[in-house]
């Protein structure tokens, strides 16, 4: 996804879609707070198979997304939330009015990114967090354009082997940037419990038995693995799925949960979600941009204080794979 692509959307279809006043309502929802199928249901007052009817075409219109999950009661309960693309289609298609102010944060998804947000979005006395899974490079971008007030990324420069310093230099010249690590986190292959391919490796992915399903273009987790590829010489063409993008970490999870694909590059975290395996690759820092001008800003004051207390760091250090010691450091640009 990029933002020149986004302005050109033909929006015409998708408005036909939306004249239906339930799922305008649906979409309206969606883009002010997370839900899961059954709490649209008893928003809507109707039943969960005619939400999950419109979900689905929502989500073929890649105006909503899967974003996270939570075990209630033995069951597994799926998060959707309105995708970066919901606010771009028509500048008269707006979320409910919100009830207090707001922070946007625009780039790469993240587990820990997502509690940040439920610990502000349960206090009703701060401003809510809402997140949209972008990507890391068009979360910079949108950054840059004043779409947001920060951006998470984990973008590897392979020459000085360093994240996102030098993205952001490059993006904000003659800008003061501020960058604050969120959690170093690892990632790998997710695949069925006990390994039914064997799947041992990054070269198994080009094998012909195996399905892969990758991450859109310009998130971190994508630029690494195409720079992995072509290091290790592996033909992108000889990968079955490797043009068949989504998401986020939890959707590459849901995707081999479901048998759809053999494996998937995502967070060890999203792999304990629906108990899977997981074969690790490598381990990265993923942090938070914003212009430094906005670290005296009001409005990011409950953030960037509960991104420095040992409340929070225990909460990321809970996700498996997390790693939180850094959590709330400074990097220099």
């Amino acid at each position: 996804m990029n933002f020149d692509r986004l302005q050109q959307i033909d929006s015409f279809d998708v408005l036909g879609m939306l004249g239906h006043p339930q799922r305008l309502a649906i979409l309206q929802h969606l883009m002010a707070t997370p839900a899961t199928l059954s709490q649209l249901a008893r928003l809507m007052g109707t039943y969960p198979a005619q939400i999950r009817h419109h979900l689905k075409l929502l989500e073929d219109a890649d105006l909503v997304a899967m974003m996270s999950t939570r075990i209630v009661r033995g069951f597994v309960e799926k998060y959707y939330q309105a995708t970066a693309r919901a606010y771009y289609v028509n500048l008269n298609i707006l979320p409910e009015q919100p009830k207090r102010k707001t922070i946007l944060a625009l780039g790469s998804h993240d587990l820990a990114l997502e509690l940040l947000a439920e610990h502000l979005r349960g206090n009703t006395a701060v401003p809510d967090l809402i997140a949209l899974p972008v990507g890391s490079l068009d979360g910079l971008i949108a950054l840059r354009q004043g779409l947001c007030q920060l951006s998470g990324c984990h973008l590897l420069d392979p020459d000085s082997g360093e994240y996102n310093r030098s993205y952001v230099r490059h993006l904000f010249p003659g800008e003061e940037m501020t960058i604050l690590t969120l959690a170093h986190r690892q990632q790998g292959l997710l695949l069925l419990k006990g390994n039914p391919k064997q799947i041992r490796s990054l070269a198994d992915v080009a094998r012909p038995d195996i399905r892969f399903v990758n991450r859109k273009r310009g998130t971190g987790t994508r630029l690494w693995l195409d720079q992995t590829i072509d290091r290790l010489e592996i033909p992108k063409e000889q990968v079955q799925g490797y043009e068949q993008a989504v998401s986020t970490h939890l959707q590459v999870a849901q995707a081999v949960a479901e048998g759809k694909v053999d494996t998937g590059t995502a967070v060890l975290a999203a792999a304990q979600r629906f108990d899977l395996d997981f074969v690790p690759l490598f381990e990265e820092r993923y942090d938070l941009v914003l212009p430094t001008r906005f670290c005296d800003d009001p409005l990011l004051d409950p953030l960037l204080d509960y991104l420095q207390t040992a409340v929070f760091r225990r909460q990321i250090a809970s996700l498996d794979g997390y790693d939180s010691s850094q959590t709330g450091s400074q990097i220099p640009v």
